[in-house]
């Protein structure tokens, strides 16, 4: 299969070939009817208030209700089954998340190919994660985990909130380049995990900054790092992992993708509504206390989740993943 990477350039190529002449009515009348925005998770996600936050936004701006359609299963494929199938006029969108550019090598047998098959519309947000251990681990830091880890292979446990999620592959990624074991124990979710981690009954975790904040600042769990290359504002006093292990980043991003062959016009569209809203006075307070602002073209969106994509398989395949 080529590279990530490869498929997103050709397909650029092929879109700015496109006559764009016949598509201008589109866009100018765009959106004609209601906007389906298809979530791959049970409503009530981390990333539910933000989709939902802004399909209100593009429904002030734009005229038309952009409507938050929740369809759970599949690790969020069917929910990316269904854009994929849809008709290609900006009526239906995806919420795109982290698991689509891990499930591309996760489930080698997908009906689709997410880079082909889905045009990056914008991104939303980047959200840090957290590495969070509890008490009982002697160690303050991420030198002095690692070190701990070294000198004692396989002793400590990792939770995860489900095979092949970004936290778990966040903590794959911070094992293959600190060169340390540690046992993965697998939850059906994140707070399973966390109860468990709160008990010592497993040691490490990682997994996003809500999850965790208040039992951090409550002196219950210890912050070691955060998965972004900077610090988050949430916690400016716990480093970013990039500070002890260099090149490391495993942060998570949320964005808007289409069908392919959606009319460029319409991309262009969204993307530009989308972008106003980081930079409206009040929206912008509002989406700071999801994450970091995404904002840029379409082909920054899909330089992104080329790069990841590629980065996720190289995890996967070094530690042996397979989707459960």
């Amino acid at each position: 299969m080529p590279l990530p990477r490869r498929h997103f350039l050709h397909l650029t190529a092929c879109a700015a070939a496109l006559p764009a002449l016949p598509t201008l009515g589109w866009a100018q009348a765009y959106p004609s009817q209601p906007v389906r925005v298809i979530v791959g998770y049970a409503a009530g996600g981390p990333g539910d208030a933000i989709i939902r936050l802004m399909a209100q936004w593009l429904s002030e701006r734009l005229g038309q209700p952009f409507i938050v359609e929740n369809r759970p299963g599949g690790g969020s494929n069917i929910g990316t089954e269904a854009v994929v199938r849809a008709t290609p006029d900006g009526h239906t969108l995806l919420y795109v998340t982290p698991a689509n550019a891990i499930n591309a090598t996760l489930y080698p047998k997908l009906s689709f190919d997410f880079i082909r098959d889905i045009v990056p519309v914008a991104g939303l947000i980047r959200v840090p994660n957290l590495m969070v251990v509890h008490p009982s681990v002697p160690a303050n830091t991420v030198p002095e985990f690692i070190a701990y880890a070294t000198a004692n292979p396989n002793k400590l446990s990792q939770a995860a909130g489900g095979i092949g999620t970004s936290g778990h592959l966040a903590g794959e990624l911070f094992k293959m380049m600190a060169g340390i074991n540690m046992v993965l124990v697998p939850y059906r979710g994140g707070a399973p995990a966390v109860t468990d981690l709160l008990a010592g009954q497993v040691q490490v975790y990682f997994g996003p900054e809500s999850a965790t904040l208040e039992q951090i600042k409550s002196g219950r769990l210890r912050a070691l790092a955060v998965t972004t290359t900077g610090r988050s504002r949430m916690l400016p006093d716990v480093p970013a992992m990039t500070e002890f292990v260099s090149g490391y980043e495993a942060s998570t991003f949320q964005g808007i993708g289409a069908p392919r062959n959606t009319p460029a016009e319409i991309v262009g569209k969204l993307n530009k509504e989308i972008n106003a809203a980081f930079a409206d006075p009040k929206m912008r307070v509002q989406l700071a206390d999801f994450g970091t602002a995404l904002t840029g073209s379409p082909a920054d969106f899909g330089r992104l989740i080329a790069d990841e994509t590629e980065k996720w398989a190289k995890v996967i395949k070094f530690a042996g993943i397979k989707a459960s």
